[in-house]
């Protein structure tokens, strides 16, 4: 089950568009009013996009915290932040990059637990489950942070590469293979 997640975890969102809404495809959808088309823009960035973050999260906390031994819950929680906002921060630069910093960590986390199998234990790892709830507000700082930081990184790359080809490191390779199946290597 871990490392089912963490397949899919660093495969979603270590790309810099978590998921697509092309709206510019349907037939339907082209006779909308751009404002409508903005509205669905910002409520995929502002809501949706933050759905994720706060899934992944979470989810982290809780693998993180059935695998931690001696870890505070103030330090799982951090970890789990940083990890999460250091995997979006690299995804704008570099998607293989972010892919691996993905994987890396929980992949460690894994490699400790099957060396030490007496690292885990249920009871230690149900009470500091228990714990969430009293650091309510810690996560939400923590995920306010993180969006925080989703916001302004699209900003910038907007910015950065407006008027440019916005293809994916993903739609790229795709597009490279399928012209050296055409054309071969001249």
């Amino acid at each position: 089950l871990y490392s089912v997640f963490i397949f899919k975890f660093y495969r979603s969102i270590a790309r810099r568009e978590i998921f697509t809404l092309n709206l510019k495809k349907s037939g339907k959808w082209v006779k909308l009013k751009k404002g409508l088309s903005v509205l669905f823009y910002f409520t995929k960035h502002l809501v949706v996009y933050p759905l994720f973050i706060i899934f992944y999260f979470l989810v982290l906390v809780v693998f993180f915290a059935f695998l931690a031994k001696t870890q505070t819950m103030d330090t799982i929680l951090l970890v789990s932040m940083s990890l999460v906002a250091a995997v979006r921060i690299t995804a704008y630069y570099h998607e293989d990059l972010s892919r691996d910093l993905a994987k890396m960590v929980p992949f460690a986390l894994l490699g400790i637990f099957l060396m030490d199998i007496s690292y885990f234990s249920i009871s230690t790892s149900l009470d500091m489950l228990m714990q969430i709830p009293a650091y309510w507000k810690t996560i939400f700082y923590y995920l306010l942070f993180i969006v925080g930081i989703e916001l302004v990184l699209r900003i910038v790359y907007m910015t950065a590469h407006k008027g440019e080809n916005s293809l994916t490191e993903d739609e790229k390779e795709f597009i490279s293979r399928k012209m050296e199946r055409l054309y071969g290597d001249k």
